[in-house]
């Protein structure tokens, strides 16, 4: 049997204090130890946590669930920074990921206020984290950052704060460039329809449409080097 996340939170059913008779490394995961109850195995715990434990000792029912406990909550808690290492995350997506896992709703919010502490978990450093990102890789229009925001469980005011600073005349400029530059060549109405299709789908209102589709139109049409005023 692989006891690698044995975290049922069951107890061995006995009134009695029960003698730790062994304490093993698993042998998928070095970090975790199995601990061996009057000779049965009986739960699986991190090795920070199986450390100060020794064979002979013995535990009370109470002792044991304590120890599966503090057990679930540090490896939701290490799923967690796991889930963080790829990208910052906001609170909703943290608690969602979690519960995901089977984490209880008690481990969820210690593992949150512990990630929060820690400096981890903030979402208004995750709005504008997001923002940023994509300014710089995928220009979006205020209207599809904040749904995008919205989506992630940030709130509305945190969404708005952080569009804020979103120059949308610019940014359109930014995410069209490439596109018109593939549509070169087409007739006008085409070029603005496929466009402005474009810009549109990114969230930009339509005077930021119109006015960018407009603009890349007049600089396709003048050659190279040429002041288009």
């Amino acid at each position: 049997m692989d006891h690698s996340f044995c975290l049922s939170g069951r107890v061995p059913r006995t009134a009695m204090l029960a003698k730790i008779t062994a304490l093993e490394a698993q042998k998928k995961n070095r970090h975790r130890v199995n601990v061996y109850l009057d000779g049965r195995f009986a739960f699986g715990l991190q090795e920070a946590l199986a450390f100060p434990l020794k064979v002979g000792q013995t535990l009370s029912p109470e002792e044991m669930k304590q120890l599966q406990e503090r057990d679930e909550a540090e490896v939701a808690y290490e799923r967690a920074l796991s889930f963080l290492s790829y990208r910052p995350r906001s609170r909703a997506e943290i608690e969602g990921h979690l519960r995901r896992k089977e984490a209880s709703a008690a481990v969820v919010q210690t593992v949150v206020a512990r990630l929060t502490q820690a400096g981890l978990l903030d979402d208004q450093a995750f709005a504008q984290y997001w923002v940023e990102n994509r300014e710089q890789f995928r220009p979006r229009g205020a209207r599809s950052l904040r749904f995008e925001l919205r989506l992630k469980g940030v709130s509305d005011s945190l969404a708005e704060q952080a569009v804020e600073v979103v120059d949308e005349t610019e940014s359109a400029y930014r995410a069209a460039q490439a596109r018109a530059q593939r549509l070169r060549g087409l007739e006008r109405e085409v070029f603005r329809r496929r466009l402005g299709g474009f810009l549109q789908r990114r969230g930009f209102n339509y005077e930021v449409v119109k006015e960018t589709v407009e603009r890349l139109w007049k600089e396709l049409q003048t050659p190279t080097g040429e002041d288009p005023f």
